[in-house]
């Protein structure tokens, strides 16, 4: 089993080293034929991808984020994330 972080935020790796699991592997960019049955997959995915993930027999953790308007389109750094209450949900999504 592989853990995944997937993210090319640099506030979002240090947050990750802070607060959340420790992960095998840190990647920008996802490679779904890298992912097998029975690994943890951590990000921000778009939903279309975080199915196939799923549907490929992974697990799936969104890490989320209760962005104000005026913190998008920039980078935040890890304290950032903390005071915005970044938390990691798992989620179960399906393709229909």
């Amino acid at each position: 089993m592989t853990t995944w972080f997937v993210s090319r935020h640099p506030g979002a790796l240090e947050w990750m080293r802070q607060h959340g699991p420790a992960f095998d592997r840190h990647v920008p960019h996802l490679e779904l034929t890298d992912v097998q049955s029975g690994d943890l997959v951590i990000g921000t995915l778009p939903v279309h991808l975080a199915a196939q993930v799923c549907g490929r027999g992974a697990d799936y953790w969104h890490l989320v984020l209760n962005m104000q308007e005026g913190a998008r389109g920039r980078e935040l750094s890890a304290a950032e994330l903390a005071d915005l209450g970044a938390t990691l949900t798992p989620f179960e999504i399906r393709q229909p």
